[in-house]
């Protein structure tokens, strides 16, 4: 696979101004689950995003670093209308050997929680109580 393809359905382009971080997350998960790796990527200032994003993932035990690759990109400066050049960085992840069962096993817990809070409601009578200190 050529890390360099642009618009590739596995990759993800991170910006730090347009989404939470949380959504890059669950989105390479997403991503993982359906194409068993993900390449983020990213442009300046939004590097350290996907770097936490990466991190994130692989703390988790969800993924491992196949790839990474650096460069720099010549780009035109709307507001000078002047070239400029951006940093770059691509960060290819691969699941791990758990992957699956850790995601399943995520899922579980989730609907786990819901059902409890679901009997909470229908417990208390419809209104939602807090629990005592």
């Amino acid at each position: 696979m050529n890390i360099a393809d642009s618009h590739k359905k596995n990759q993800i382009q991170v910006s730090n101004t347009k989404k939470p971080l949380f959504f890059y997350v669950n989105l390479a998960k997403r991503h993982m689950q359906q194409h068993n790796e993900v390449e983020l990527s990213a442009l300046g200032m939004a590097i350290a995003t996907v770097v936490t994003i990466a991190e994130i993932l692989k703390n988790n035990g969800l993924v491992v670093e196949k790839k990474i690759m650096t460069s720099t990109v010549d780009m035109k400066d709307e507001s000078r209308g002047r070239p400029i050049q951006k940093t770059k960085i691509e960060i290819l992840l691969g699941k791990t050997e758990n992957f699956d069962e850790l995601m399943a096993a995520a899922a579980e817990e989730k609907w786990r929680k819901m059902a409890t809070i679901v009997a909470m409601v229908v417990i208390g009578g419809g209104l939602w109580q807090a629990p005592p200190n």
